[in-house]
């Protein structure tokens, strides 16, 4: 399954080139053109699912699976701090591929990166009414 107007797809494809980092018969790890840090990786799946809510239950486990042993790999030949596994799905969650990807994010003391949410307050009847909702 492939995408005709996908970037990712034309990586994969070998139509765009990139630095690969592992390949196998379901993912590509490539680095990243854009990083935002040194050594930042994407897991890509080899055929086209738009987000993680069309990734196949078995792909889905494959890829964290992959991103732990690439992160454990990262992680000792970069001399990394610690790591952050980052994946967006739909445009507001700050997706702008929609061609399912994982970044892999090697972060280092002082490195400037910030990837932070801002916490909310909610009172313990709100969390009560969100568990209601999503449990029901």
């Amino acid at each position: 399954m492939r995408q005709d107007n996908c970037v990712f797809c034309k990586i994969i494809a070998g139509e765009i080139p990139s630095h690969t980092l592992h390949e196998d018969e379901q993912f590509k790890v490539i680095l990243d053109v854009g990083p935002a840090t040194k050594g930042h990786a994407l897991i890509l799946p080899k055929h086209h699912y738009a987000n993680l809510y069309e990734l196949p239950e078995n792909m889905a486990a494959d890829a964290m699976r992959l991103a732990k042993k690439m992160m454990t790999t990262m992680t000792d030949k970069l001399k990394c701090d610690g790591f952050n596994l980052v994946q967006n799905n739909g445009e507001v969650a700050g997706q702008t591929v929609f061609h399912f990807h994982m970044h892999l994010i090697p972060r280092y003391k002082n490195d400037g990166e910030i990837l932070k949410y801002i916490a909310g307050e909610p009172d313990q009847e709100e969390l009560a009414q969100i568990k209601k909702t999503i449990t029901e």
